[in-house]
């Protein structure tokens, strides 16, 4: 094994001889392998342990352990101890999931603050197995059946290619020591009901079960890889990019075949469950709105717009005060400046006549009841009423600020500014305002 484990990394992973590596480990067989292989590898690698604090003085002994096995291969080792109950009980979520949680984001806090390039964990190909069966079990999508990645960004599992009893008999050979994990035992997880019930009874089935899983998630792999080329192509026709997220066009979705399975890989990056809601707003009115945990898909006529969850700034204003000539804004920077006379107005730019305006000025979003005089046009008119005439979607109306001088409006921020404010002849003293 040892050898196929070089010949491994020299192949599939040579970035891992010459970069800094934490590995993960647990003081199981699995992840002390790993260790004894990296380090007669010769590859440059500390050690990170979590003490998930779940198994009262078995936890402690594997701590223990893995502190003795970093001095006897002489490589530098990290130790966490975590409250994994509460964090589980605070979060509303299984213990297995709060775990996993915990182990990656200090992974991922050790290897940034420390400068390692890259993480090794041990899962092995049972593992992968596992997972695919947990995934079927409970319902996935195409990705979900691909199993374990083998390179996930910075996180490396080289031991996917073996085995668990290659690796045990690997360590039983090589006589290395290690601790047995007494919660793999209970059958009341389901990782091990179908470790110690399913797949021996697969085994018996197909004495070759993993080389015929390996074969099957290549096939899947490939499918997806296709999948994912199709979409590369499909993706300028379908997506424009708009300052509040992204508009999917309804127009040309619908001449397609397989519309559900386009909006499933469309938007499967954005944290929504209720996909046949989502596949529902297709055909259905406008205004209607799917919620994610962190973003929102809305129908707005011909077009699906996907944006993150407002954030709660519609009480936000800021005040501009007299001797202010550049303000940062949410929607970009005002510059104020004197002129002498009157240029040409654009969307993102206005002249006014400073005796007109009270200082400070505000900015603000607009709210319900607001009204204006819409320049070039007579009598006022409701900001309401005024999004609706120029077809404004909902998040295009979410996203829209007023300049407002006392209760009056100035400006609809990029879009019109209010005849009241227009200049005249008699105007003697003019402001530029801008938006860029």
């Amino acid at each position: 094994m040892e050898k196929d484990f070089k010949n491994l990394i020299k192949t599939r992973f040579p970035y891992l001889c010459t970069n800094k590596i934490l590995l993960a480990i647990s003081g199981g067989v699995d992840s002390v392998v790993l260790a004894h292989l990296c380090a007669s590898s010769k590859l440059d690698f500390s050690m990170a342990h979590c003490n998930f604090n779940l198994r009262d003085e078995e936890s402690d002994g594997d701590e223990n352990f893995v502190v003795d096995l970093a001095d006897s291969l002489n490589v530098e080792i990290f130790t966490e101890n975590f409250d994994t109950e509460k964090f589980a009980s605070d979060k509303g979520i299984s213990i297995q999931m709060a775990a996993r949680e915990l182990r990656y984001t200090w992974f991922k806090e050790l290897a940034s603050n420390l400068h390692y390039d890259y993480i090794l964990t041990a899962h092995h190909a049972n593992d992968n197995l596992e997972t695919f069966l947990i995934n079927l079990i409970r319902g996935t999508g195409p990705e979900g059946l691909t199993g374990i990645k083998a390179e996930n960004n910075n996180v490396i599992r080289p031991l996917l290619h073996f085995s668990r009893k290659e690796i045990e008999s690997f360590a039983r050979k090589q006589k290395y020591k290690w601790r047995e994990d007494s919660s793999n035992a209970s059958e009341k997880y389901l990782r091990n009901k179908i470790r110690h019930s399913m797949v021996p009874l697969m085994e018996e089935i197909n004495p070759q079960l993993l080389e015929s899983f390996a074969k099957t998630q290549r096939y899947l792999r490939s499918n997806l890889d296709l999948v994912d080329d199709y979409m590369s192509l499909l993706y300028p026709k379908l997506i424009q990019k708009k300052d509040f997220g992204y508009a999917i066009e309804l127009t040309y979705l619908k001449k397609l075949p397989n519309q559900k399975e386009i909006l499933y890989q469309l938007l499967k990056s954005f944290g929504f469950t209720e996909w046949n809601d989502i596949y529902n707003l297709i055909n259905a009115q406008s205004g209607k709105v799917v919620f994610s945990e962190t973003h929102r898909l809305i129908k707005d006529r011909d077009q699906l717009l996907l944006t993150h969850n407002q954030s709660g700034d519609k009480q936000k204003h800021y005040s501009v005060e007299k001797n202010e000539n550049y303000v940062i804004l949410p929607m970009g920077t005002l510059a104020i400046s004197k002129v002498s006379k009157l240029g040409t107005p654009a969307k993102n730019c206005i002249f006014v006549p400073k005796s007109k305006l009270q200082f400070p000025i505000c900015i603000r979003k607009w709210q319900k009841g607001d009204f204006f005089y819409p320049f070039g046009m007579s009598g006022k008119k409701k900001l309401s009423r005024f999004f609706k005439d120029e077809k404004f979607s909902l998040p295009e109306k979410e996203n829209t600020w007023i300049l407002a001088s006392g209760e009056e409006i100035v400006w609809v921020i990029n879009h019109r500014m209010d005849n009241r404010f227009a200049v005249s002849e008699e105007d003697s003293a003019i402001l530029k305002l801008c938006v860029t």
